[in-house]
């Protein structure tokens, strides 16, 4: 026979079962409803790992710009044959030379040649020169001895008178012979006169062709000098203590006037040859501070000249270090210069990344609770590892530096993690 049994008071099991159930529904449904809202509104997903995230910060950014250069000598001169003719070379690349050590000579036959004949005519000016002045001195004792015969003829002529002017007065001599005598003084002072006109003239004239063959002798004695001096630079010399570079000939060559011959590099002080892209030329003048990074090093530099030539859209400047060049430095060594433009100070920034182009620098995506957001933004000074961002972030959002073409124009880019 059934019993029927007394029912238990409250909710059954089967019921606490269920409310338990439900419960869990509601808190998974609460817990997962940000993810399912997420999922909801982004139009693409992609993993965390393949994006490259930064935090938007505010500090101080110095615009710059990197620049390839090359260390070389400060001085480093390119000699060149004087004229032409057969070179002898003494020194070999790579050698070690003194100041005004021989580097190398040239045998010239034909200048040798015309310094002998111009030689030759300066001794012949000079015998000219000597001929006249002595010729000269001659004529002027000669014009100087008939001026003072003149003069003892006229003084002669005046003591005639004197003494006719007394017989006369005494009745003793006649006026005939008295205007004799006074014709006589006369004559004599006329004598006198063109004679000192004679030896004035003719001493000017002489004087003048004196000089004018001393001129001559001076003339041609700077003509042999200067053979002298391009004979002198026929054996080249070094010109500093330093290092043989590069030889362009070799030994018993025939060169020609002005064809390169070697090139000697000072050791002692380098700098660098920087080429800089020609946008960023007109902000890189003469004292912009540089770093160049030598081998994982940083020095200090500035910038000391800037080319007015533009080739090959690069402008070509050269960099000196600010202190005692770092040891072991090589010619023509391979190094990166950044030239500091600009410092804006407290500017908010983000480090540079493909956003940059892909966006062409007005929208960046802003990642909020696993959800990137394509935001509007407008960026200023640039450098070479950071922007401005003058509008559109806060300090303190992460964004997505990686490439924006990636993800299609999506508006909203779910990321997982």
């Amino acid at each position: 026979m059934d019993q029927l049994l007394p029912r238990e008071r409250g909710l059954s099991r089967r019921a606490r079962l269920l409310l338990m159930a439900a419960g869990a529904l509601v808190v998974a449904l609460a817990i997962l409803w940000p993810v399912v809202r997420r999922w909801a509104r982004a139009e693409r997903s992609v993993d965390l790992a393949r994006l490259q995230v930064a935090t938007v910060v505010r500090g101080d950014l110095e615009r710059d710009v990197s620049a390839e250069g090359r260390i070389v000598a400060a001085n480093h001169p390119k000699l060149y044959s004087p004229s032409q003719g057969i070179v002898a070379l003494a020194v070999k690349p790579g050698e070690s030379v003194q100041a005004r050590q021989v580097l190398a000579t040239i045998a010239s036959p034909e200048l040798a040649t015309q310094l002998a004949q111009e030689r030759s005519h300066l001794q012949s000016l000079e015998s000219e020169l000597a001929r006249s002045e002595l010729s000269s001195r001659q004529q002027n004792q000669s014009d100087e001895q008939t001026l003072k015969l003149r003069r003892v003829r006229l003084e002669a002529a005046r003591r005639d008178l004197e003494r006719a002017e007394k017989l006369r007065a005494q009745g003793l001599l006649n006026e005939v012979e008295h205007e004799r005598a006074s014709d006589a003084v006369r004559v004599a002072e006329v004598e006198l006169e063109q004679a000192e006109q004679v030896w004035r003239l003719g001493r000017e004239a002489r004087d003048f062709e004196v000089q004018d063959r001393r001129q001559q002798s001076e003339r041609q004695r700077l003509v042999v000098a200067e053979l002298e001096r391009r004979v002198a630079e026929l054996t080249i010399r070094a010109p500093f203590d330093g290092l043989v570079a590069t030889i362009d000939v070799q030994d018993r060559d025939a060169v020609a006037p002005n064809a390169p011959l070697l090139t000697v590099v000072d050791l002692s002080k380098f700098e660098v040859e920087v080429e800089i892209p020609e946008s960023y030329a007109p902000d890189a003048g003469s004292g912009t501070p540089a770093r160049i990074n030598i081998d994982g090093r940083e020095v200090a530099g500035r910038l000391t000249a800037v080319s007015p030539e533009v080739r090959s859209s690069q402008v070509q400047g050269t960099v000196a270090f600010a202190g005692a060049a770092p040891e072991g430095l090589r010619q023509s060594q391979r190094v990166t210069v950044r030239l500091l433009l600009e410092t804006r100070p407290g500017v908010l920034k983000v480090p540079r990344g493909p956003f940059l182009e892909s966006g062409g620098g007005r929208q960046i995506y802003v990642l909020a609770d696993g959800l990137a957001t394509l935001r509007p933004i407008r960026v200023g000074a640039m450098s070479v590892s950071e922007v401005e961002v003058v509008e559109g972030l806060r300090e303190g959002e992460q964004v997505v530096l990686s490439d924006i073409t990636q993800f299609n124009g999506a508006r909203t880019v779910l990321v997982r993690r």
